[in-house]
């Protein structure tokens, strides 16, 4: 079925109430009934208006509004969200009362979007190099984050990589799922793990959508970059050799960085992310994440940035869209209609598979010079997982290419000309 504007009305109510009883829940139970239909004929969602009631829910502390619930419980009746799930084909469920709530929907099971259990971090041993955790605030809060430091590591400039994860999952996590640790020891480069706070969050994503976390010197991009300059005064860094990369939120969130702050990053790995501004509230990221977002048009006007992407084209978390739409913002002269196209040096287009895994795009991007701008990488009939990561973290495929790999070596050919 197709639906009108009546019901995503309806579904930003009801997240309203399922997010003040079980957050992660309440997303995927979103996403799976938005991915089950109700899109127009040409795959993008239907405009609507959306009810004033309240904050961004993701962003309310631990995840609780009882005024919003009662507020959605008001303008839509106490039987809205049976109804609504009705509506989408999806079997009704009870929502208790007050805080203690549980969710349970036959049919439906949260457990499938929430890593089952986090890994054992990462030893020494296991890497060679130490772990450490740190915390940074200023005026916006205060975030925690993990440092990788190299064996190599005697007091010499060394590349330094933020890695961004994604939702609901942890530095720890993170670092075990993409193996960045063990490779960062191999390649000699630091790595910095900040950790989104679940008070911030409560699925721990990256807020990419919010408005204030769009711009410079506010909200959690300055967070990230005061976590970057700390790493950098704390340890000998080669300013020339920064780089920011991240998984879905993470993802969106690293290219916010890159575009806010060129002149720290040398460049920007995204993995299932979105482009810069591609949303600015929960319709709009939803609306996003399924492939209808537009980014605002002042982008256009931003400096580009190296960036290398990878998506998988069966991702049905963040539409492989956002993927093309990234390199859109970030290739000179690129022109963006159904697929991304090239005014200028012709990309070279590669072909590949792994043994026993998955075929693969490579498209490279050079500049003029020959320099290359950006590399997209399409992993075929891979979803929403870290290609070739590690299963000892949540959200990987190790069938995939290894992006871990990749985004290293991409990065060691993006060095800054110091002014």
């Amino acid at each position: 079925m197709k639906y009108d504007a009546k019901t995503f009305e309806k579904i930003y109510a009801a997240s309203q109430n399922l997010m003040a009883q079980q957050p992660a829940a309440a997303t995927a139970a979103i996403q799976q009934a938005l991915r089950q239909g109700g899109q127009t004929a040409n795959g993008a969602m239907p405009p609507f208006t959306v009810p004033p009631l309240t904050t961004f829910p993701f962003t309310m502390p631990n995840g609780r509004d009882k005024a919003a619930s009662d507020a959605a419980r008001a303008a839509y009746g106490p039987d809205f969200v049976t109804e609504l799930l009705a509506g989408l084909g999806i079997p009704s469920m009870p929502m208790p009362d007050g805080a203690g709530g549980q969710f349970a929907m036959p049919g439906f099971d949260p457990a499938a979007f929430v890593p089952q259990a986090q890994p054992e971090p990462e030893t020494e041993a296991q890497t060679g190099g130490q772990f450490i955790a740190g915390s940074y605030s200023n005026a916006a809060g205060s975030r925690h984050y993990k440092l990788y430091i190299p064996s190599c590591y005697h007091g010499q400039a060394l590349p330094l990589l933020v890695m961004l994860h994604g939702c609901t999952q942890s530095p720890d996590d993170f670092a075990a799922g993409t193996r960045m640790n063990a490779i960062a020891e191999q390649k000699q480069c630091l790595v910095v793990y900040p950790a989104q706070s679940q008070s911030a969050n409560s699925s721990k994503c990256w807020n990419w959508f919010n408005a204030k976390d769009q711009q410079r010197d506010q909200g959690e991009p300055s967070l990230i970059a005061g976590i970057t300059l700390e790493i950098m005064r704390t340890h000998k860094v080669d300013a020339r050799q920064v780089y920011i990369a991240g998984l879905s939120a993470g993802g969106a969130m690293a290219v916010v960085m890159g575009t806010l702050y060129p002149e720290l990053y040398a460049a920007v790995g995204v993995h299932s992310g979105l482009p810069y501004a591609a949303a600015h509230d929960l319709p709009s990221a939803m609306a996003a994440m399924q492939g209808g977002g537009k980014s605002h048009p002042a982008n256009r006007r931003l400096q580009a940035i190296p960036v290398i992407v990878f998506h998988g084209d069966k991702d049905h978390t963040v539409h492989p869209r956002n993927g093309e739409q990234v390199l859109a913002q970030n290739v000179p002269q690129a022109v963006q209609s159904a697929t991304v196209t090239v005014l200028g040096p012709e990309p070279k287009v590669r072909q590949g598979k792994i043994p026993n895994g998955h075929a693969y795009t490579q498209t490279i991007h050079e500049r003029a010079d020959g320099h290359v701008q950006a590399e997209h990488w399409l992993v075929h009939n891979a979803g929403h997982a870290w290609s070739g990561g590690s299963a000892r973290g949540s959200y990987t495929d190790g069938k995939g290419p290894d992006a871990t790999l990749e985004m290293m070596r991409f990065f060691s050919t993006q060095i800054k000309k110091q002014s």
